[in-house]
């Protein structure tokens, strides 16, 4: 029942990292889409991402879609990988048109007029990379599915 080695536990890796990348994506997702959590609602986030980062609304859609529906693929571990692959290509673009000019390191400080830096989008980049490599581990739709294998 309980593991009897480190090789046991490793398909409970990608658990853990799919919870909390899922959490977090869903969260922020949820933020743009619906306003919930304090966020600003698809229609604000629309006009933000046009107005400030020149991004046209159908892209904004498809980030904001891959935010929240890919974070709630990668929770119950359904096309895993293809959910994964869809938040790396989210972070880094977020990385490059958003996060890069400000420099590594969040602005903890909340100095006006600069943004945060790149680092907790690199966290969740690597995050996502890591469960496009190794798929979802235990509990996950995937493996109910026979879509991947233990």
């Amino acid at each position: 029942m309980f593991p009897t080695n480190a090789r046991e536990l490793l398909p409970w890796a990608p658990v853990v990292i799919r919870l909390a990348l899922a959490i977090i994506f869903i969260a922020h997702g949820g933020q743009k889409l619906f306003g919930i959590w304090g966020g600003p609602g698809l229609q604000t986030t629309i006009e933000a991402f046009e107005r400030s980062l020149g991004v046209p609304s159908y892209l904004t859609l498809i980030v904001v879609g891959t935010e929240f529906f890919g974070g709630l693929t990668v929770l119950i571990g359904f096309l895993t990988r293809i959910a994964a692959a869809g938040l790396a290509a989210d972070m880094v673009a977020a990385i490059i048109k958003v996060h890069l000019m400000n420099g590594f390191f969040l602005n903890w400080s909340i100095t006006p007029g600069k943004g945060h830096g790149y680092e907790f989008n690199l966290a969740l980049l690597a995050m996502s990379i890591a469960l496009l490599l190794s798929g979802p581990g235990k509990f996950a739709l995937d493996r109910m599915l026979d879509i991947e294998q233990e």
